[in-house]
């Protein structure tokens, strides 16, 4: 169950862009199966966030043919935003 409490401190405005890109560091890749089709749950956090929020970790789940598939944790990337969901994964 979401609450708007952790809805809203989940989203920032900045993850609310219509179309965009943004730099990221993600911390764990994790492929799931829904239904036989691949997916990647994606942890990361913002290089460029101030204070506590240079910690906070945010989620993404991206088809797996939307990122390249030599990604690990620690690596820096792109993510590319539509609506304000991550769409792809670019190095």
């Amino acid at each position: 169950e979401i609450r708007p409490r952790d809805w809203s401190s989940d989203v920032c405005s900045s993850d609310l862009m219509l179309k965009g890109t943004k730099t990221a560091i993600l911390r764990r890749i994790q492929p799931i199966s829904i239904h036989g089709q691949v997916f990647l749950d994606i942890a990361f956090t913002d290089p460029d966030a101030l204070g506590g929020d240079a910690e906070e970790i945010r989620h993404a789940r991206v088809g797996d043919d939307a990122v390249p598939h030599d990604l690990a944790a620690g690596d820096t990337v792109t993510l590319h935003y539509i609506l304000g969901n991550v769409t792809r994964i670019t190095k």
